[in-house]
């Protein structure tokens, strides 16, 4: 809990301040940027490259604007900045916004910072700023467990901030200092505002050269330095494979694939400044499981640490910053209209209980009872649950066709794939368009990410894609019914209405690949309602389920439910077998790929990595860890 003291932000847990009394500002300009000669490295970096910073100790997120503020000073337009920062006890919404009050300067970035402050959630959160151009991943953790998840030389320089060693040793450990080692690049730079002998002696042990300088303010000293020798050789990213350094930063792409999974891709890809080449089969994009006419976006969170439960989390916390920055709440093609999780079983009922021992940012998630569960909703219910505030839906369609939306991305739609084959130092696409003439297109990569059709090209014939389809039902309005005011689910989901129509779903049916709209779908969806909401069945009245619209699609999955995401090849990646979770995944699987095809800092630990990765297979398929 933040308090104040002289007008400063304090910490009451560590009883120290957030920042120098005489001038944060000016302190983080002397300690860190000075300390690391940010100011020449980042003017002096080439086209088109990237710099990685690592905090210890995020605080009020001072560091990270001026960093940022810096970075668009002097560094070149097409460079790009990675800030990697771990915080175990981030500030309240209300909190960080009154500690960077003070400094008017920073005041447009420290305005963006707060509003993706709001989509926190506890683990990895990857937000970028500035269209792409600056990329903040925030590990709200233990700094002791964050490091060990970071690839092996990744960082070059380091912001050393946590609170005073004295008053929080275990911040300065050996195994934290060793950590940082770890994750910098041969020659990192250190920098720090103590000059306490333990911590000098401790950065020395784990490989950098020390010396103090000239401290701010009423401090005498300070700590500055570079990592004399790599602390380990290695150069295997997370999920094992080489660096991309080992064969240069690409500068085209192909992506198989017009979804929600492909053209995410091609967005984090062709905003690092690569030429995208995005090959669809349907004359238009999000034309299969995409192409809905309004999509949730729902997470069921799990009480574990099960690699699956984290990337959901991760990626729900970021589908949310990304879709403020691609495409903003309007109440047309996105509504943040909330969204009600109800346990409505004992299954539901228990899984909630285990949620609630932890602590949750209050705009991410609350705990209501039935009757605040009914206030929300504005229909009665017999059920409380889970609150999201930020829930709500999306146009897909018109989310897909933002996202591609680039001058540096080239469509080809009505472009159906074939083959998929290395040519030289790239790869080769080829196929028939819609009037059967031959193309094809090379590029440095390949991205895959056409569900099932995948299993095609020769590289991807060993994973188990199995198809899901699945149906939504639209119900017209009435008057009943016109009252709901968020998205109701239990074991399925009914959405507010929309232009006189509800959308109700949705059917699962794990290894049908039609997509025919079948009257005992709408039933099914129907039933489930009346299971999880009767009040709002009874407000449709009765229908005549012949007579209802709606959309199947299919979708594709993997033994245990976990989407692969990650390198299949040298220079061959692929985002596939998201399930019904594509809306909320493919945006964060997107940024996963481009990190891993231009060797930059990716989004989540390397646990998590792990477990997405392509190369977790055996005999043809994937292994499949069970769920708690």
């Amino acid at each position: 809990m933040l308090d104040w003291k002289d007008g400063q932000p304090y910490s009451r847990r560590f009883g120290d301040v957030y920042y120098s009394a005489d001038s944060g500002i000016d302190e983080t300009r002397h300690v860190f940027l000075a300390g690391n000669r940010l100011p020449a490295r980042f003017a002096a970096l080439p086209s088109r490259a990237s710099v990685c910073l690592g905090e210890t100790g995020f605080g009020t997120g001072l560091n990270f604007l001026c960093a940022w503020a810096l970075f668009d000073e002097v560094a070149p337009p097409s460079a790009a900045l990675d800030f990697f920062s771990v915080e175990n006890d981030p500030l309240a919404d209300d909190e960080l916004a009154a500690a960077l009050a003070p400094w008017t300067v920073l005041q447009r970035r420290a305005c963006a910072l707060l509003e993706r402050w709001r989509r926190r959630v506890p683990g990895w959160n990857r937000w970028s700023f500035g269209g792409g151009r600056v990329r903040l991943t925030l590990a709200i953790d233990d700094v002791a467990d964050a490091l060990p998840q970071l690839p092996v030389g990744t960082v070059d320089a380091w912001l050393l901030d946590g609170f005073a060693p004295a008053k929080n040793p275990e911040m300065w450990s050996e195994a934290v200092l060793a950590g940082v080692a770890r994750a910098s690049r041969p020659g990192a730079t250190v920098a720090t505002y103590t000059s306490a002998g333990w911590v000098r002696r401790g950065l020395q042990q784990a490989g950098f050269a020390v010396e103090r300088a000239p401290g701010f303010g009423r401090k005498r000293e300070m700590l500055r330095g570079a990592l004399a020798t790599a602390a380990d050789a290695t150069t295997a990213t997370a999920d094992g494979t080489a660096q991309v350094a080992d064969r240069g930063r690409p500068e085209t792409a192909v992506v198989i694939g017009g979804g929600i999974a492909g053209c995410a891709a091609a967005h984090a890809l062709a905003r690092r400044g690569i030429a995208v080449t995005l090959v669809e089969r349907a004359r238009g994009l999000a034309a299969g499981a995409s192409g809905n006419p309004r999509g949730i976006l729902y997470a069921r969170f799990g009480a574990g640490a099960h690699p699956l439960h984290r990337f959901v989390l991760a990626a729900y916390g970021h589908v949310l910053a990304w879709c403020d920055d691609v495409l903003p709440v309007d109440g047309v093609v996105r509504a943040e209209c909330g969204l009600l999780q109800l346990a409505c079983g004992d299954d539901e009922a228990t899984r909630i209980a285990r949620l609630a021992r932890r602590a949750w940012p209050a705009s991410l998630l609350e705990f209501v009872d039935a009757e605040r569960a009914a206030t929300l909703a504005g229909v009665p219910l017999g059920h409380g649950g889970l609150w999201f505030p930020g829930g709500g839906w999306v146009i897909p369609p018109r989310l897909c066709a933002r996202l591609a939306d680039d001058d540096r991305i080239a469509l080809r739609l009505g472009h159906d794939a074939h083959t998929l084959d290395r040519a030289g130092h790239g790869w080769r696409a080829a196929g028939r368009d819609a009037a059967g003439h031959p193309w094809q297109v090379e590029a440095d990569i390949a991205l895959v990410c056409c569900a099932q059709t995948a299993t095609r090209f020769a590289p991807l014939t060993r994973f188990a894609l199995t198809p899901v389809r699945g149906q939504i039902t639209e119900l017209p309005a009435t008057a009943a019914t016109r009252a709901l005011r968020t998205i109701v689910c239990g074991d399925g989901y009914c959405m507010p209405a929309a232009g006189g129509l509800h959308v109700v779903g949705a059917t699962h049916a794990i290894g049908d690949a039609g997509d025919d709209l079948r009257a005992g779908d709408h039933a099914a969806n129907l039933a489930r309602l009346a299971g999880y909401a009767p009040a709002l069945a009874t407000g449709f009245g009765g229908v005549d389920v012949a007579t209802l619209d709606g959309r199947a699609a299919v979708r594709c999955s993997l033994p245990g439910a976990v989407p692969l995401v990650g390198r299949i090849d040298d220079g061959l990646y692929a985002s596939l077998g998201h399930g019904t979770r594509g809306l909320v995944t493919a945006g964060l699987a997107g940024e996963v790929l481009a990190c891993l095809a231009t060797g930059t800092l990716p989004p989540l630990p390397a646990a998590v990595l792990a477990a997405l990765a392509p190369g977790r297979a055996a005999n043809g398929r994937r292994r499949a860890a069970a769920i708690p």
